[in-house]
């Protein structure tokens, strides 16, 4: 059996599965029935496995902990792709790495923004009189209901 688990989904679940190939730090590997017991952490990798009345299927996971026990192999994974053709899976997995890059980078800029803003609206208040200047502000901004 074969269980691929994102913290939001279960991506694969199959119960006739010939061998399993995964990667993790020290290289690629092999898991066929009867495979001793095993914990290991996978790397970014695609994880290949034949089932017996399909080829080949594939499933690009995004790191993750892979566990053997009793001719079961169980996946957890922050993100993973599954897909039949290898070529077709490496496009959707790039394109899902670049838009993901996108956000990350633009979450990161409005972070700084935020950051510097902050640090502007201190050093205003640190400046000689800036204190008076932001209270009184304040003050106006808040209909009164501060004090001084």
């Amino acid at each position: 059996m074969l269980r691929v688990v994102t913290p939001l989904a279960v991506v694969v679940d199959t119960r006739d599965v010939v061998y399993v190939r995964a990667e993790d730090e020290s290289g690629a590997f092999g898991i066929l029935a009867g495979h001793a017991g095993l914990l290991t952490s996978l790397s970014t990798s695609v994880v290949t496995w034949r089932e017996r009345a399909d080829g080949e299927r594939y499933v690009a996971v995004r790191g993750g902990v892979l566990e053997v026990r009793a001719d079961q192999v169980l996946i957890s994974t922050r993100e993973a792709v599954t897909g039949s053709d290898l070529q077709q899976l490496q496009s959707e997995v790039v394109a899902r790495f670049q838009r993901d890059l996108a956000a990350e980078q633009a979450a990161r800029a409005d972070a700084r923004r935020l950051y510097l803003a902050a640090l502007r609206q201190i050093v205003r208040y640190l400046r000689p009189g800036g204190r008076q200047a932001l209270g009184e502000t304040q003050l106006g901004d808040l209909g009164g209901a501060v004090d001084q």
